[in-house]
């Protein structure tokens, strides 16, 4: 394992269970970068190109619009191992 993939498991991931944050070794992750998410993980384990493709909105209350508001995320070209955060919506 190189110093990537160490630092990789020790993350954590975006939605999990607190007693269990960190990413598993049988699942496929992508970083988000920027805005309130940033540093996290998201389990893309399963999606296909073009779900990775169309980006995310995920539910967050650290951003703009507080609670209920969702963090947007995008996939970084020619990276889909990395979604680019592009703004915040209610």
């Amino acid at each position: 394992m190189d110093r990537y993939e160490e630092q990789l498991l020790r993350r954590r991931v975006y939605g999990a269970d607190p007693d269990q944050p960190g990413p598993r070794p049988d699942r496929r992750y992508a970083e988000l970068v920027g805005g309130p998410l940033d540093g996290l993980l998201l389990d893309i384990t399963g999606w296909t190109r073009k779900e990775i493709g169309a980006g995310v909105a995920l539910a967050t209350e650290l951003g703009q619009f507080g609670a209920g508001g969702r963090a947007l995320y995008d996939p970084r070209p020619g990276d889909p191992d990395r979604l680019d955060w592009a703004g915040d919506t209610p």
